[in-house]
């Protein structure tokens, strides 16, 4: 099994690198975080062992657990699910970033969770680009006034912006989703500097997200397999 990660693995960074050459990016740019939400502690460690550092869950509970498991290796933790509030005490001393806040009382939540330990947290903002009823996040329009009340929180860094593109085949439908953030990514940052990073692209359509400017890639069945 741990051949097979690592096989897995280290193609699919090769992919990344050569795609982005392609497209004139550099990258060293683009973060991948590895989804191992459901697999074991082991899968982790085996490509944890070939330089990979950022790893996705998206429960708390398996955040805790597999914290605990590895606390002995120096894992930057990112979490990337729907966030219930009552699970962002346990969050916020673990995840390095949070990719999908994309309401308020979850920003109250985190920022005085992160008080109380005296930590910035990293945080995406969720954009539903594509206006889906089944994914969760702001509107595009719901977007700037949303932004500039979370830039009031002295302990919330907002870092970038997130989403999620249709599952579908059609490649232009995924493209102008992931073009669409970028160009509202583009926007903001002149009177945001700090909106920097995007949060898009998972197995099914992550060459398509790093033609369109993703910085940090949410990749599990590309490296894990498929989850039971």
């Amino acid at each position: 099994m741990s051949n097979f990660l690592i096989e897995n693995y280290l193609s699919l960074k090769k992919e990344i690198k050569e795609i982005s050459e392609k497209c004139g990016r550099n990258k060293d740019e683009i973060t991948l975080v590895a989804v191992s939400k459901n697999f074991p502690s082991e899968y982790i460690k085996s490509i944890y062992d070939v330089e990979q550092i950022d790893f996705g869950e998206n429960k708390a509970q398996e955040l805790i657990d597999k914290c605990k498991q590895l606390k002995d290796l120096n894992i930057t933790w990112h979490f990337l699910g729907r966030i219930q509030t009552n699970k962002i005490k346990y969050i916020v001393p673990i995840a390095e970033y949070i990719h999908s806040v994309c309401r308020k009382k979850e920003l109250d939540e985190i920022q005085k969770r992160v008080e109380s330990i005296k930590k910035t947290q990293k945080i995406f903002l969720e954009v539903n680009v594509s206006g889906e009823e089944s994914k969760a996040g702001l509107t595009p329009h719901q977007l700037k006034d949303f932004l500039e009340m979370a830039t009031t929180y002295k302990n919330i860094s907002v870092v970038g912006l997130m989403t999620m593109a249709p599952f579908t085949k059609d490649t232009n439908i995924i493209r102008n989703t992931f073009s669409t953030l970028r160009e509202i990514k583009n926007d903001l940052i002149k009177s945001y500097p700090s909106i920097k990073e995007l949060s898009m692209g998972m197995t099914n359509d992550y060459k398509i997200a790093i033609e369109e400017g993703a910085t940090f890639l949410r990749i599990g069945t590309r490296i894990f397999g498929k989850r039971v």
